[in-house]
């Protein structure tokens, strides 16, 4: 408890000293970087703290998204988790008492089976068949009751699994850009690939690069930064039709997987990216102040017949390494590489 009061103390601090509005996500956002327990935010904070940067709404709404969607998703899917595992208690306990009860029912039953067979007054036959009636209307108002809250859990067992779904989606998309995260890409490639193998369909793979991204962070800051990462990824989904995926590889790469594309078409629209991009004015949304355009560069590799994700993202990964070393802001595909082997070996 004294830890926590701590932590709340100096969150409340840094909020005062920063001209931070004190809501409750303010506080929340503070109070963790307080703790010293997520790395990223920290880096962030600190940095901007040291530049005595604002903390403007927009800023504030960003550092929440690239900062606390990692543990958000986690604590949902532990919530669903608890949910399904005491509805199954639940569940399981309904259904152990209902065993009791049929058991009840069935040695009812059979005694009155032995009874039958042995002489009766019509007063105590009558007897014998009212206390039958009782039992059987007895075990039909329970296994109706069963039915009832079992249909009460099988609803509430749905509910919980459409917010598991969510929380599944959810950990597929990247928070700061809004696309694919690197997970969701591993899936969707290995599944491209085992598509492409089935079918003999061209499937193509772009690896880009945001330019001096690490210079243009350490000027203008993070916030800005995740500006140009959402611009970047922005452009890519733009440019990719339904069957297509685009995805955060991972810091300032991006990834897009082209399905039923050859190399060469590929090529084209790894260009017209390249100039969406740079066509985009980068404007700071805190002052207004216009910072210049930011280019990509781009590798595109070919699925071969022997390919497997490593080796198809190696060479669009030695594709976009070509690409950066020979002037940067440009497309550099496979063929460009094969040619150029052709011509050292000569």
């Amino acid at each position: 408890m004294d830890r926590e009061q701590a932590l709340a103390k100096t969150a409340l601090a840094l909020m005062g000293d920063c001209n931070v509005m004190p809501t409750p996500e303010n506080f929340e956002l503070f109070y963790i970087y307080a703790s010293g327990e997520n790395a990223v935010l920290s880096q962030i904070v600190s940095g901007m703290i040291g530049q005595r940067l604002p903390f403007g709404p927009q800023v504030l709404s960003e550092l929440r998204a690239r900062a606390l969607s990692r543990e958000r998703a986690a604590k949902a899917m532990e919530d669903v988790g608890t949910g399904i595992s005491d509805m199954l208690d639940i569940v399981l306990d309904k259904l152990e008492d209902a065993g009791k009860h049929a058991g009840d029912y069935g040695r009812a039953l059979s005694e009155a089976s032995g009874e039958l067979n042995d002489d009766h007054s019509p007063a105590a036959l009558r007897k014998l068949v009212d206390g039958l009636l009782g039992a059987t209307r007895a075990m039909e108002e329970r296994t109706s009751n069963l039915e009832n809250e079992l249909q009460r859990s099988s609803e509430q067992v749905n509910e919980l699994k459409v917010q598991l779904d969510d929380v599944r989606k959810e950990s597929r998309i990247d928070q700061l850009t809004g696309i694919a995260n690197r997970k969701a890409f591993d899936a969707e490639l290995q599944a491209a690939i085992e598509d492409a193998a089935q079918t003999g369909a061209a499937l193509t793979l772009l690896m880009c690069d945001i330019d001096h991204f690490k210079s243009f962070n350490d000027t203008w800051g993070h916030p800005t930064g995740d500006q140009v990462l959402r611009l970047v990824a922005n452009c890519l989904s733009e440019n990719v039709k339904g069957r297509d995926t685009a995805a955060r590889y991972g810091g300032e790469e991006f990834v897009v997987i082209l399905r039923q594309t050859a190399l060469t078409d590929a090529i084209k629209l790894a260009n017209q990216i390249r100039s969406h991009v740079e066509g985009k004015k980068l404007v700071k949304k805190s002052t207004g102040d216009i910072l210049g355009s930011i280019t990509i560069s781009i590798g595109v590799a070919q699925l071969s017949q022997n390919d497997q994700v490593e080796s198809l993202v190696q060479r669009a990964d030695t594709c976009l390494y070509r690409a950066k070393h020979t002037g940067r802001n440009r497309v550099v595909g496979e063929c460009e590489l094969a040619v150029q082997a052709e011509i050292d070996a000569a």
